[in-house]
């Protein structure tokens, strides 16, 4: 039997069969993925090929195969550096959510995931969340940012569950697809997902007063199949992404600005930071790229972990510190 994983706790796994039913599947033996050094070799998202055998009165799934995936969504491992985690498979597209405050969304977190999901062909599109609670200098911090990425080629939009602003848009464009929704915890994922769609009534927590930072409440990521022709995959909240084997030299490939800018270089292998004659720098200079974007990339570059000191600023960008 062919089905997808629906949802994975690390030792089991729900799969929806092609006829509908769902099976709790475990894995036969060990699996190892081409390449991939995983703490899960199966995700959500996931193209399964399983049997079913009966234990006494029950009847448990084995997973025999993993299909081939179209694209995959992977990190870091939090405690595991030199292995990594896939978040979900077979992702049409996703939905990054960013607050300015309560709790943070710095941009080289926003800059990490764009990059990854470049990589792997995944489109992502930037929604400015809880757009309903800011006051002036706030919003003209998500008007900066939507400047910068849509510029650049990303989609952006403003959104609030609570308000009901722009939730309908956010439905069209789900429309026919499997989205998968991430951000910090705290963001308001799990909200966005029950204002979408009020029927799954998943949990939510306040955020924490202590730390103004969001609370786990999704503890693994789970796909939905919601009643509009659309599927989608909410995960547990993100502190920070490790960018996972992406070459020096490709990684300004990756920036969309930059690769603009790549045949413009005096040097083919050109990784803009100390040649001369760089298309790259001499735009920056010129102040038609974001210094935020050109500081991600320098962090990423020499292998720096993602730290709040590149938080966004937008009274100065300009300061290249």
């Amino acid at each position: 039997m062919t089905g997808i994983v629906y949802k994975s706790t690390g030792s089991w796994y729900w799969v929806k069969s092609e006829n509908g039913d769902i099976h709790q599947c475990r894995i036969k033996g060990k699996f190892r993925i081409k390449g991939i050094k995983s703490t899960n070799p199966i995700a959500v998202g996931d193209k399964v090929v399983f049997d079913l055998e009966k234990k006494g009165d029950e009847e448990i799934g084995v997973i025999k195969t993993i299909l081939d995936r179209d694209n995959f969504i992977v990190r870091k491992s939090v405690n595991l550096s030199k292995q990594t985690h896939i978040i979900a498979a077979n992702i049409d597209q996703v939905f990054l959510l960013i607050t300015i405050n309560n709790p943070p969304t710095f941009t080289t977190f926003i800059d990490r995931f764009l990059v990854s999901a470049r990589a792997y062909r995944i489109d992502v599109i930037l929604v400015f969340n809880k757009i309903d609670s800011y006051e002036i200098e706030e919003r003209a911090e998500i008007l900066y940012l939507k400047d910068i990425y849509e510029a650049i080629g990303y989609r952006c939009i403003q959104a609030s569950s609570t308000q009901n602003i722009n939730i309908n848009k956010v439905k069209e464009m789900m429309l026919g697809k499997t989205s998968m929704f991430v951000g910090h915890s705290g963001v308001g994922k799990t909200t966005l997902v029950n204002a979408i769609e009020p029927n799954l009534d998943l949990k939510t927590k306040k955020i924490s007063d202590q730390h103004k930072q969001g609370q786990h409440t999704t503890t693994f990521a789970e796909m939905f199949d919601l009643s509009f022709d659309a599927k989608i995959i909410d995960t547990p909240g993100i502190k920070g992404f490790g960018v996972v084997d992406i070459d020096k030299y490709e990684l300004g490939d990756y920036f969309p600005e930059f690769f603009a800018l790549k045949q413009d270089c005096k040097f083919n292998n050109c990784i803009h930071t100390k040649e001369p004659h760089c298309a790259v720098k001499e735009a920056l200079e010129a102040e038609e790229i974001s210094w935020s974007r050109y500081k991600s990339y320098l962090q990423i570059l020499e292998g720096e972990e993602e730290t709040e000191h590149f938080r966004t600023d937008i009274w100065h960008e300009d300061d290249n510190e």
